[in-house]
């Protein structure tokens, strides 16, 4: 008889139980080692199979995207084509997808493709493909549909009553909008979560095609949520609205933009838009704007008067600040009820022409896309020397283009270009909206649109200026803002802010009321010589240690704005010459790119923000 050892020892006996014996032991070591290569051949022909599906799905949005470019340039929108059921070509190429998406999302879940997606560094692309099967299912099942299917609801709505009923779609179609933005910012957040560098270059290329795609749809869905909250009571689908429509003119620089010159009221009910009336600054003198705005508003601008001046009630970059002061203005100029105010300038007029075409002025002047800001900016100060002329072509120009506009508001065709210029002109900060109805309010504050200074903690930079001569020079004005974070310290970290500025103001033929010098300085200037005030914004609990104009130090005047604290120089910036001023500040929280505040002028400002790296690790 054969005994069997006795374990010497608790790990000994441990390992005796493990230890398998015979061919029942060769068996489950080939039922695993079989496990393991059917659990690969299934990851790898489900994989190839969710390929083939998103590959479908990609197929069906492309041809979504030509089916609507085609539709909108055809129709202005798209049509209800032949399908099931009255459903549009559109929506069947969003439930094609969706189906595909869906297959392909079914075939990367299960228990394979969790577990081998768990496993550290190998299962990274497993993960990724697992995340944007989950994505485009998302997409395609829960973001595209109610964004597809608004399209002929709105055609339809418009065919049977017009802007009336395109408003009341548009406001029934919000909260469909508002759900497809939480979603689509949701697969953004999980997509962003997902190895973007793994040892599948394939997958790599996958994910940042979808995050790619995600930036624009995004952005697309917000956009239309907004639009659908706003846009039917901004334009009168509940009771008629009235605005005061200013026309900044950027020759002369103001915080907002530009000198508030023409002006319009602008009424709109149900969809229609009127212009009621038309004027220019020199209609508002003598009427007073009674708004309180605030100690430290005052504290900045009311040696201004700017509500008692209108040519100076928007020196602050803060757009509501001076859109309620408009809207004060306006109201004692015409004796009625204002809804808010939007202001835009000449570069937005060109951008617009671009979309819907030239106008031909009353003297026979032609404004096009390309000439718009020349001729009302330069020329015209030429060709008009009488005061009252000239002004009165401001005017025939604004009303020239606000004409122009509605027409296009009213032509199918055209509609879907100057919503694409209008885009433009809000991402370049020359239009700007503020209602007086605090709900309306708070979405515009919330977007570029709101002409916002933001009040946030933070790394920020802002160059503003404002004319302090009286002269229209500012076209010929260029700006130049480097933001260099330098060493960290105890208290934040040191940044240099340089500020460049040049003037092109030629040496001769400029008109006299453009040179002119309202301020009178009591020293020597020639033509073209230009004065401005420079304000810097800096970060909250940032503090200035010192200041530089052309390598000489100077003591810029503090100040406070909406968190914000501010240093303004008046200088002096003679004909052909460029200025410098360097400021050097401590920053509390400069860890990352500050957020930059861009003044629309003539020309835009060139920024240059240098990497900082992380003081806390």
């Amino acid at each position: 008889m054969t005994f069997r050892k006795r374990p010497e020892s608790a790990r000994d006996a441990h390992r005796e139980r493990r230890r398998v014996h015979g061919p029942r032991g060769k068996y489950v070591l080939s039922a695993a080692a079989a496990l393991s290569v059917a659990a690969g051949a299934w990851i790898g022909i489900t994989g190839w199979m969710a390929r083939d599906e998103l590959l479908a799905a990609q197929g069906d949005l492309n041809a979504l995207r030509e089916s609507l470019a085609t539709a909108v340039a055809r129709d202005g929108a798209p049509a209800v084509a032949a399908g099931s059921a009255g459903e549009s070509d559109q929506e069947r190429l969003v439930r094609s997808a969706a189906d595909h998406a869906e297959r392909a999302h079914d075939l990367t879940t299960g228990p394979a493709w969790y577990a081998v997606a768990q496993l550290p560094f190998v299962g990274e692309p497993f993960r990724t493909v697992r995340g944007v099967a989950r994505a485009s299912d998302g997409l395609a099942g829960d973001v595209l549909p109610p964004l597809v299917r608004a399209f002929p609801r709105l055609k339809a709505g418009a065919q049977a009553g017009g802007m009336s009923r395109v408003l009341s779609e548009l406001e029934r179609q919000a909260p469909a909008f508002d759900r497809a933005g939480r979603v689509a910012a949701g697969v953004q957040e999980d997509t962003r979560r997902l190895p973007g560098s793994t040892w599948l270059p394939a997958v790599d290329r996958a994910r940042a095609q979808l995050a790619r795609q995600l930036d624009r749809l995004v952005s697309q869905t917000d956009d239309a949520a907004f639009a659908a909250r706003t846009v039917p009571p901004l334009l009168g689908a509940h009771g008629p609205r009235r605005y005061i429509l200013v026309f900044q003119n950027t020759a002369e620089a103001r915080g907002t933009g530009g000198l508030p010159g023409a002006f319009a009221v602008l009424r709109a009910d149900r969809g229609r838009l009127a212009f009621e009336r038309f004027g220019n600054d020199t209609d508002m003198d003598g009427v007073r704007a009674d708004v309180n705005l605030g100690t430290e508003f005052a504290a900045m601008y009311g040696n201004n008067a700017p509500g008692r001046l209108f040519v100076n009630s928007n020196m602050s970059p803060h757009f509501p600040y001076a859109a309620r002061l408009w809207t004060a203005y306006g109201e004692k100029l015409t004796g009625q009820r204002l809804d808010g105010a939007i202001a835009t300038d000449p570069a937005a007029l060109g951008l617009l022409l671009r979309a819907t075409g030239p106008v031909d002025m009353p003297d026979g002047t032609t404004i096009t896309a390309d000439n718009a800001v020349d001729i009302t900016e330069r020329t015209s100060y030429v060709k008009y020397s009488d005061f009252a002329q000239r002004k009165a072509f401001f005017i025939e120009v604004a009303r020239a283009a606000a004409m122009r506009l509605m027409n296009g508001i009213d032509d199918p065709q055209g509609f879907p270009a100057l919503l694409s210029a209008l885009d433009d002109v809000q991402d370049e900060g020359r239009v700007q909206m503020w209602s007086a109805h605090p709900a309306e309010q708070r979405l515009l504050a919330a977007r570029p649109l709101g002409g916002v200074v933001p009040d946030a903690h933070g790394p920020f930079a802002g160059l503003v200026v404002n004319n302090a001569a009286g002269s229209k020079l500012d076209y010929y004005l260029d700006r130049s803002l480097v933001w260099a974070p330098g060493a960290c310290t105890d208290t934040g970290r040191s940044v240099t802010a340089t500020v460049s500025l040049t003037s092109r103001a030629p040496a001769s033929k400029l008109p006299a009321y453009v040179t002119t010098r309202a301020d009178a300085p009591p020293y020597p200037t020639r033509p073209g010589d230009n004065r401005l005030l420079v304000s810097y914004y800096a970060g909250s609990g940032a503090s200035l240690t010192g200041a530089t104009l052309d390598g000489r130090p100077v003591k810029p005047i503090p100040g406070f704005e909406r968190g914000h604290p501010t240093y303004t120089l008046d200088l002096e910036l003679p004909r052909q010459t460029s200025r410098t001023l360097v400021l050097h500040l401590i920053e509390p929280e400069a860890d990352s790119a500050p957020k930059v505040l861009r003044q629309a002028l003539v020309t835009p400002l060139r920024t240059t923000v240098e990497p900082a790296r992380p003081c806390r690790g």
